[in-house]
């Protein structure tokens, strides 16, 4: 195939290559190909790619992902390059109604001890920490609320310190002038941010070489897979590969409308080959019909 391609094709699939040996990813990139590709010939729609992935040609040329990073000047070093120290990942979108249907492709393909999911654990955050401690202590739910409520909404996600909600506004007025108040919001600080609980990560896969259990503690989750009791990161810093499988409506959503234009007008349409600058579709969005 090399007499076939451009120049710079060559040298970046080469570069890209190389680097993805050195690093030792080889299997991996194998890993998710082959899992894609089978999703593929079950009919399972996946993302045209998403985040850094999308900048590897490599990607593309085995069908992981559906982007030509050199249309769009994309960079493979965002995603791997020689002086990474974590490790990348590539996260796979899958219509939501057969993600389970992948993962046990995964199972069955390296063995069941071997693929798990992986655990998340939940924090105290400032108002769930108010809110519990007062039900210990028997504070009236009206007036347990209604303190709760006083706490700051979180900023951008991050979920604002007690510490610094005294320190202003109607919170610090009743934390001074409220004794339950105080009670409440002195026993909360000493737990905020301690794990309330555990679940089951969204999406986080685990494939691992031998059987999990000889790397970290495993547990059977409440709702019947095996999960592991160490946390992503942790996962990760031990050497194991973490996969995401993230399961998106809006794919079943496009599965289901191709198969009702199929129904009703008799066009088989490939999603992947629509045009990126189709006047019709844009002239939807200006008309505002996104539903």
């Amino acid at each position: 195939i090399r007499p076939q391609l451009p120049p710079e094709v060559i040298e970046r699939i080469d570069y890209e290559l190389s680097v993805v040996d050195n690093m030792g990813y080889n299997g991996y990139f194998l890993i998710v190909q082959d899992f894609i590709n089978w999703g593929k010939r079950q009919g399972i729609i996946y993302g045209p790619g998403r985040g850094s992935a999308a900048g590897a040609l490599l990607a593309y040329a085995i069908h992981i992902t559906e982007v030509n990073p050199l249309d769009y000047d994309l960079l493979f070093e965002r995603f791997l390059n020689p002086d990474r120290i974590s490790m990348p990942d590539i996260d796979t979108d899958i219509q939501d109604t057969r993600r389970d249907e992948v993962i046990e492709y995964c199972t069955q393909k390296y063995g069941k001890p071997r693929v798990a999911n992986i655990v998340t654990f939940g924090k105290m955050i400032s108002k769930n920490a108010v809110r519990d401690v007062a039900r210990v202590l028997d504070v009236p739910y009206a007036e347990a609320d209604r303190i709760a409520k006083l706490v700051p909404d979180p900023i951008m996600g991050h979920a604002v310190k007690l510490k610094d909600a005294i320190k202003e506004g109607d919170l610090k007025t009743e934390y001074e002038n409220n004794p339950t108040c105080k009670e409440v919001i002195d026993l909360a600080m000493r737990l905020e941010g301690t794990i309330r609980g555990h679940g089951v990560h969204a999406c986080g896969v685990v494939i691992a070489p031998d059987d999990i259990v000889k790397y970290m503690p495993m547990e059977v989750s409440a709702k019947g897979p095996l999960t592991t009791q160490y946390p992503g990161p942790t996962v990760e810093e031990i050497g194991l590969l973490k996969m995401d499988f993230l399961g998106l409506k809006t794919l079943s959503i496009l599965k289901e409308a191709v198969a009702n234009i199929e129904d009703s007008l008799g066009i088989e349409l490939d999603v992947d080959q629509i045009p990126i600058d189709d006047p019709a579709t844009f002239q939807l969005y200006c008309d505002g019909n996104t539903i």
